[in-house]
């Protein structure tokens, strides 16, 4: 008797027993006595999951109930809780208790601003609609079967007949979140492949490296959804001036596209990115290679964009050769059997997508992957100018990120994994692909084929045109960065341009991004710091609010320049040019010094400054 009582206490208060813990970051095993109370086990839970004190609980049962609360002075084995059993960790906000709320929020990060079409296609259900099949349906106008129910966004039936080659990256999170446990552990984690950093068990690499700071090995696999899946240029006009730099000098060109992100009707939960106008940056292009220079009014035309109502979506870049150049066409090099990305071109991509990463609240790191796009004009199997876009996948940011992926010396279509130095460790990175045989092997990424790490995104021109800015005018404003072929931003230039529009089409004129990039950043006199009120004319189309900033001081400076610039009047008083000539305000008649260039009103005989002769 006295032993069944000696071994019944062994055995149920002092047995080393192991709990299991699943929370939205995986499951966790953890060792504990069966006598240890509630409050020391959730303190071991705490740091074991390295948790912040009352930002979770902790439940018996999945349905969250039965919850462990740390003023209880029961046992674990007091609380039925036995070696082997499952607890349920559900993260809560300030303590607050989520038990009512969707099981896909438990793990949102709230404190993340997400673009407004993530928060608009969000709230879709983006089910696609079908109609009743007279043949296949025998039921009445209002019933549904299979044959006409609707689908899910991420159907790949429906994809391949409608040749969606890859899934919108909302479908993508639909199918994560669908299921019965309705993504309750669904987090959307960014790869690494760099070391682990704060690891103290032994000095740093190379002097050491364990399995807690170790990167794993890492096997790529093509990525089925996409970020864009379309990309549209409002209208010819926009790439007409941006190739017409490769037509005068047979050079090399790149710019940056500016736009929005808008709803893709065409794809399920789709997002497309519309090009409203393309900014050239400082470049040193040749026949066959293209030079960044550094450019320091990055900043400012990133903010104008955005006062503009715009932002960085995209750059595009130029790989044509002519052919025959009576008839306009080129040559077509970038196709299956060649490439259609280099390496390098894909390790660029890769570095202006980790520039401009995806903010979604569905990520611990509060981003996940990017929108950033990548524009090609080259040659199609016609021999005529064509645009292909593309994206590279989440796993090519990471490796080019962490400075993993270099491009080959004589293979574009191949990219090489760095191996290990004693400055950097670098992981196994492995590749699936078909063997003469049709088995499907896994070959180590050195080399590795770039197009695995590619998403294609169809790129074109809308039927009826549409323009944000005037593109209405006989002589535009030049583009920038172009001075080596002639196409300089001065004051001249300013004074030609705005004597095209009378005052009252003031907005017209304004309504170029080049030249109001100009205006704010012009040496003689740079505007930037007085524009505001003139952007949010410009993006509301409010001619009422450009007249209104035309009246300020600052743009009076300039109307007096302008026509210190302008041609004089004939002295015989003969009639005047014909067409529309913009209004000075009165400043007609001031005279600019030969010797100091001081502006002198019309009155004066000498100049106030240097006091020599008028003429």
């Amino acid at each position: 008797m006295r032993r069944g009582v000696k071994g019944s206490s062994g055995s149920s208060k002092t047995k080393d027993i192991i709990v299991r813990i699943q929370s939205p970051v995986g499951t966790k095993r953890i060792p504990v006595g069966s006598d240890e109370s509630i409050s020391k086990f959730l303190q071991k839970v705490e740091e074991e999951l390295s948790l912040g004190h009352g930002t979770w609980k902790l439940y018996q049962n999945r349905d969250r109930t039965g919850e462990l609360k740390s003023g209880s002075r029961r046992t674990l084995h007091g609380s039925n809780i036995r070696h082997g059993d499952m607890l349920y960790l559900v993260p809560s906000s300030s303590g607050v208790d989520s038990t009512d709320a969707p099981a896909a929020q438990d793990m949102v990060n709230n404190d993340v601003e997400e673009d407004e079409v993530d928060i608009f296609l969000s709230k879709q259900d983006g089910r696609i609609a079908r109609e009743r099949d007279d043949q296949l349906c025998h039921h009445g106008p209002k019933g549904k079967c299979v044959h006409c129910t609707s689908l899910e966004p991420y159907n790949e039936e429906y994809l391949h007949k409608s040749e969606i080659k890859h899934m919108s990256f909302h479908a993508h999170l639909k199918k994560l979140m669908g299921g019965v446990d309705k993504g309750k552990f669904v987090a959307l984690e960014n790869m690494s492949v760099k070391i682990r950093p704060g690891c103290t068990e032994h000095p740093p690499w190379p002097g050491g490296i364990c399995t807690k700071c170790q990167p794993s090995a890492v096997t790529l696999n093509r990525q089925k959804y996409r970020h864009v899946d379309n990309i549209m240029f409002e209208n010819h006009s926009i790439v007409d001036r941006f190739l017409d730099y490769w037509r005068k000098t047979g050079n090399q060109h790149m710019g940056f596209l500016y736009g929005r992100y808008e709803h893709h009707k065409d794809v399920p939960l789709g997002i497309r990115a519309t090009v409203a106008a393309i900014y050239e940056p400082p470049q040193v292009g040749t026949a066959n290679s293209l030079e960044l220079v550094e450019d320091r009014n990055a900043e400012v035309v990133d903010d104008i964009a955005k006062k503009l109502g715009l932002r960085k979506v995209g750059w595009i870049f130029t790989d044509l050769v002519a052919d025959d150049s009576g008839k306009g066409t080129v040559k077509n090099f970038r196709n299956a059997e060649s490439v259609f990305l280099s390496s390098e071109e894909c390790i660029m991509a890769g570095e202006f997508q980790n520039l401009h990463p995806n903010h979604t609240k569905l990520s611990p790191d509060g981003i996940f992957g990017s929108k950033f796009v990548t524009v090609v004009a080259s040659g199609d199997e016609n021999n005529q100018i064509h645009f292909e876009g593309y994206q590279v996948s989440n796993q090519c940011m990471a490796l080019v990120r962490d400075d993993c992926l270099v491009p080959t010396k004589d293979a574009p279509e191949l990219g090489y994994i760095k191996e290990s130095t004693p400055e950097q460790y670098v992981p196994d990175v492995f590749y699936k692909e078909k063997d003469s045989y049709g088995n499907l092997v896994t070959l180590l990424a050195r080399p590795l084929p770039v197009e695995y790490l590619l998403v294609q995104v169809t790129t074109g021109f809308p039927v009826d045109p549409v323009s944000t800015f005037n593109i209405r005018v006989n002589k535009p404003f030049p583009i920038e960065n172009r001075a080596d072929i002639g196409d300089i931003q001065d004051f001249g230039q300013l004074t030609a341009y705005m004597q095209q529009f009378p005052e009252y089409r003031l907005l017209e004129a304004m309504s170029d991004m080049h030249f109001l990039i100009y205006l704010a950043t012009m040496d003689m006199l740079p505007l930037k710091e007085h524009m505001d009120p003139l952007l949010e004319g410009v993006r509301e189309q409010n001619a009422e609010t450009v007249q209104h900033w035309s009246k300020t001081d600052q743009w009076a400076t300039v109307e007096q320049l302008i026509a210190a610039h302008a041609p004089s009047p004939p002295v015989d008083g003969g009639p005047p040019v014909a067409g529309p000539s913009f209004p000075t305000g009165g400043a007609a008649g001031v005279w600019t010094c030969q010797h100091c260039t001081f502006i002198n009103q019309p009155h004066n005989a000498s100049c106030e400054i240097c006091n020599l002769p008028r003429s």
